[in-house]
């Protein structure tokens, strides 16, 4: 059996149902379906409205069927001085793993990194996913022990802005 042909492309506004389709299974997948509280209507607004703070690309497969997508954002190092890009999500559909469409979504975004002049290229990884622990080793990343992740959301970021 021959692997499927896929191609790595900017999102556009066609494609918010799917990436938001794919944003489900990746909670899915994460075990974190009961924290999706957002919809594909703010999506596409923050792809692709008046002010986007948001960017994607898709991998898409004849006849024009997204599998996978990484969803990303500018961030900046004060230590470099420069933009570099965030990675929020990348997510490939489980039957489409293992044929290079992650590798290509994360090398598409290493070329953007580039092409913009941005000194860096960062994301983060849930510490008992270990194929995608191993997958991000492969490819040259570092996995930093020392940093963790603070997040205030919902109620607690009320009181702390109250």
């Amino acid at each position: 059996m021959t692997q499927p042909q896929f191609k790595i492309r900017p999102a556009t506004i066609q494609d918010v149902p799917a990436i938001f389709s794919l944003i489900l299974a990746l909670a899915d997948y994460e075990k974190l379906s009961d924290q999706v509280t957002g919809d594909s209507q703010t999506l596409q607004a923050d792809l692709f409205g008046e002010n986007p703070c948001i960017e994607a690309i898709v991998a898409e497969i004849e006849p024009n069927q997204i599998v996978g997508f990484a969803l990303f954002f500018t961030s900046y190092s004060t230590f470099l001085t420069r933009r570099g890009i965030y990675l929020e999500d990348l997510f490939v559909l489980s039957e489409y793993r293992g044929i290079g469409i992650g590798k290509a979504l994360i090398t598409n975004l290493a070329q953007i990194a580039v092409s913009r002049d941005y000194g860096r290229f960062e994301w983060s990884v849930l510490d008992w996913n270990a194929p995608a622990i191993a997958f991000y080793t492969r490819i040259g990343a570092e996995i930093l022990p020392d940093w963790r992740i603070c997040r205030v959301t919902g109620a607690a970021l009320a009181q702390l802005a109250g």
